[in-house]
């Protein structure tokens, strides 16, 4: 596969160099020493900012997304970004997390595919990494981004937020680098990954891995027909259904049938939630890879601040931050009683439940009592009552706009 293949004929929906670049930035971290010994001799992380560094390095806010997020937080679909931005009502100006106030930086995840090292990226040897990409953990991640730290010259974050995925990291990271994180939110998550989460995460990795076009992760290669897109379809699909609730999609879609198709009569006749899943199968497979799937679901698996720690109460006493834990009332896969755990053990944390029928989702939509609480966690945290903060020149990293 090459670099300036037509995205039609391409078996992966990943960012590929050659791609429009849009907002991304890029920071050469070198190697990574990953925790089951293996190396990565050569990490990139994409990133995308908004807002300016401070002149004291003050006012960095991390903002990590969930499994197949990307780090186009806020911004307009267009050259470079498949999709408008995931968190627009949280993130911009005059926004709870307000970039003009904050500079917010949003790292696509290691082991991700807009940008960041991935199957489907480069190996040393030239040819995308594919079945050699190693076995990642959520330290892994969170090792790469404390690189991208580092790269920035910044010494603390003002905040580290992130729901779903990015929660477990986010914790993950108050726990690992406790006097680097001074405000805290982490939203529909857990401290370790359940036997729920971990059995869904089986099955879609099932899904992609059993299609003969995955090829054992050794597809980028082929066309877009002969790939693996048809299984992250299913891989999403499963997941997706995971995302809503029952009585959600029972009261939005009911039995009925799509449109003029006939379900009942015909094999081919589909119904509207059947529909419904389709779409977002067909919008994943577009802009995701199905080996990057594969690697941070296993990742999102190995999940558990505890592991090696004396357990999960004994390390998240060790977080320092301001914290601030939301659910949502309806989720079912990081049920309420998840972030109660959190709250219960991080030392003087906040718990907000948010009344969401959406489900898992509902951490992505709009939610005033949830703006309201990150308004008020961040209200004291540049020391700038709200005014523009005095700009330090951003310390830059690789740049092609």
């Amino acid at each position: 596969m090459t670099a300036v293949q037509d995205r039609a004929t391409r078996p992966t929906g990943a960012w590929l160099p050659g791609d429009p670049v849009g907002n991304r930035r890029f920071a050469d971290l070198g190697a990574l020493d990953l925790e089951n010994r293996q190396r990565l001799e050569t990490v990139r992380l994409a990133y995308e900012t908004w807002g300016e560094l401070n002149a004291d390095a003050s006012n960095a806010v991390l903002v990590l997304h969930a499994l197949t997020g990307d780090s186009h937080v806020c911004g307009d679909a267009g050259p470079g970004h498949r999709t408008a931005g995931w968190w627009p009502h949280l993130v911009g100006p005059g926004r709870p997390i307000d970039t003009n106030r904050f500079f917010v930086i949003a790292p696509n995840i290691l082991g991700g595919c807009q940008g960041s090292t991935g199957p489907a990226s480069q190996a040393p040897d030239g040819a995308p990494y594919g079945s050699r990409f190693p076995h990642l953990t959520t330290r892994d991640q969170v090792a790469a981004e404390r690189l991208l730290q580092h790269h920035l010259g910044i010494d603390a974050w003002a905040l580290v937020i992130g729901g779903s995925m990015g929660g477990m990291r986010a914790v993950e990271w108050a726990v690992t680098h406790p006097d680097d994180v001074e405000r805290l939110a982490v939203i529909a998550t857990s401290a370790r990954a359940s036997g729920d989460v971990i059995a869904w995460n089986s099955a879609q990795i099932a899904a992609i891995e059993a299609h003969p076009g995955f090829a054992g992760g050794d597809y980028h290669h082929l066309d877009a027909d002969s790939g693996p897109a048809a299984a992250l379809g299913v891989a999403r699909r499963i997941a997706h259904t995971t995302y809503r609730t029952a009585v959600e999609l029972d009261t939005r879609f009911g039995n009925g049938p799509q449109a003029d198709e006939d379900p009942v009569g015909t094999r081919d006749g589909r119904f509207r939630v059947t529909s419904y899943l389709d779409h977002h199968a067909d919008k994943l497979a577009r802009r995701f890879d199905a080996g990057s799937y594969t690697v941070l679901a296993r990742a999102m698996s190995t999940h558990d601040v505890g592991r090696g720690r004396g357990g999960i109460p004994t390390a998240l006493s060790r977080i320092t931050a301001r914290t601030l834990v939301a659910a949502v009332d309806s989720d079912r896969l990081f049920p309420v009683t998840d972030s109660q755990l959190i709250a219960r053990h991080i030392p003087n944390a906040d718990l907000l439940v948010i009344d969401s029928p959406a489900g898992h989702d509902g951490f992505l939509l709009d939610s005033p009592p949830l703006n309201r609480r990150v308004e008020d966690l961040l209200r004291d945290a540049d020391g700038s009552d709200g005014e523009k903060p005095s700009a330090k020149p951003h310390p830059g990293g690789a740049t092609a706009r």
